[in-house]
């Protein structure tokens, strides 16, 4: 298929590669200067200097970007991909933005003879590299169909979602929930060290019983090696979990848990680290706590009693 990539951060620049792989023909763009032209030489594909450009002539127009204002602009705004596109090109947006944006946008770009499915994804960047990520998709039946080709490359779980937008509020409600399941890793990590228990055995005993997830086989270690080399940056979990708390508001629905994540991501945000991976809200509780995650047992045997 002939398809616009627009975004090539973290994940969209692999995601894209994993389509280039399979045959795909791609024209890319990204907002920084000499960034496509420099993916595109190694991986063989054509760069546009606008996306308006880049959707001329493709069947598909996928867009990875940071929020909600950007898909906009690159979608709809100036010298935007609508502006290029053919009438009934179908656009995918893969970001995670707020349901009520990728409605509106939908909406717009429907008013303008074109189709969009929000196809929000998961999985960090080892999976975006290795095409197995999971795919959230809200729209039309059909129109997830037409892009389906697309996604069997990118994910290895796709789901039809529901209506547009629904695919957004999937994503919103798991990213929460995988902030939150970070926080009480850094927040067990912690108190088993104080009281000096083996943290290898920690994370065997609870990734073999009811205490495992998905966020303690990934980052408890790099919390323990306080090591946090960016897969997914911490401002942007922030903006995903403030985003599912809005919508949980507005449906009348308390999530204390990813409330008090937001707060320790915000706290990260407040030492600078907001480029940092999320697995970087460590940092928070460690303030919390008085104590780093390594200082070994606290009382009169440990740091904490000196």
């Amino acid at each position: 298929m002939r398809v616009a990539f627009l975004g090539l951060g973290i994940m969209g620049s692999r995601m894209a590669a994993n389509l280039v792989r399979a045959g795909h023909e791609l024209t890319v763009w990204t907002r920084t200067p000499g960034k496509a032209q420099a993916w595109a030489d190694e991986h063989r594909a054509a760069v546009a200097a606008t996306p308006r450009e880049a959707a001329d002539g493709a069947e598909v127009v996928v867009s990875m970007v940071v929020d909600g204002a950007q898909v906009r602009s690159v979608l709809l705004g100036e010298d935007g991909a609508a502006d290029g596109a053919g009438d009934g090109t179908l656009v995918v947006d893969m970001s995670t933005i707020a349901p009520a944006d990728a409605r509106s946008i939908a909406a717009d770009l429907e008013a303008r003879g074109l189709r969009f499915v929000d196809a929000p994804v998961t999985g960090s960047s080892p999976k975006a590299a290795d095409g197995t990520l999971t795919i959230m998709c809200g729209g039309a039946a059909d129109d997830v169909d037409r892009a389906r080709p697309l996604f069997d490359v990118m994910g290895e779980l796709v789901v039809h979602v529901g209506a547009t937008g629904q695919g957004q509020a999937l994503k919103l409600v798991n990213n929460a929930t995988a902030a939150a399941n970070a926080a009480t890793v850094a927040q067990a990590l912690l108190v088993a060290d104080a009281l000096g228990v083996d943290l290898d055995a920690l994370q065997a005993v609870l990734g073999a019983g009811s205490g495992g997830s998905a966020m303690l086989a990934l980052k408890a270690a790099p919390m323990r090696d306080h090591d946090f080399s960016t897969l997914f940056k911490a401002e942007h979990m922030l903006k995903d979990v403030r985003l599912c708390l809005e919508e949980a508001q507005s449906a009348g629905v308390p999530f204390p848990a990813a409330a008090a994540a937001r707060d320790a991501l915000v706290a990260a945000m407040g030492r600078g680290r907001g480029d940092a991976d999320f697995a970087v809200l460590l940092e928070a509780f460690e303030g919390l706590a008085g104590r780093r995650l390594g200082d070994g047992p606290a009382g009169p045997d440990g740091p904490s009693g000196d």
